[in-house]
């Protein structure tokens, strides 16, 4: 069932959502991601949430750089910022996509780390980043968060006129109307 309201405009700031993933994939290790994959193709900005250490939850906008062969998914963040302590306070963290037009909604469960691999960087860069980080990949304050999906769970709805015909139809007859699909996607260990 679609949610109520408007998706949360992403930040402007976010870094950059215009460029697609294009990293090689090795199809066998991907395979149990193919789903998520296709599900979250074009979708460049996704929600990452950390728990505060007050214990309150806290998302923002982040700029999804690669999803890898082995089910990571990679973001630039500068080193000092609040997400990089919470995450150092407590790894589990969400990732949420969503293309509300198409009704696709996509939660992943996982373990964060931070990394200053500086070859992995060079291999994620793209000159967009430079508004953030003007030094480029030396820049000192450059980290990278690494989120090794544990589960993932989706909805995928049929489109705005399918769902509006099964709710019309529902509301008519009375009986319950399966909107879509639910799912679950858990990779191998």
């Amino acid at each position: 069932m679609p949610f109520a309201g408007h998706a949360p405009m992403p930040d402007p700031r976010c870094v950059d959502y215009h460029v697609a993933m294009t990293t090689q994939i090795d199809a066998p290790k991907i395979a149990p991601f193919a789903k998520f994959r296709d599900l979250t193709a074009g979708i460049h900005v996704a929600m990452l949430t950390t728990r505060r250490a007050d214990g309150l939850l806290h998302s923002r906008p982040m700029g999804t750089r690669e999803i890898d062969a082995d089910g990571a998914l990679w973001f630039f963040t500068a080193d000092d910022s609040g997400k990089v302590q919470e995450i150092y306070h407590d790894q589990m963290v969400n990732v949420s996509y969503l293309n509300p037009g198409d009704q696709i909604y996509v939660s992943v469960a996982g373990k964060a780390t931070i990394s200053r691999d500086r070859a992995k960087m060079r291999e994620l860069w793209t000159p967009v980043l430079k508004a953030w980080f003007s030094e480029g990949v030396e820049d000192p304050s450059l980290a990278l968060i690494r989120v090794d999906i544990q589960a993932i769970d989706y909805w995928e709805g049929p489109g705005k006129i399918v769902t509006l015909l099964k709710f019309t139809k529902s509301a008519l007859t009375g009986n319950p109307s399966n909107i879509g699909e639910h799912g679950k996607i858990v990779p191998p260990q």
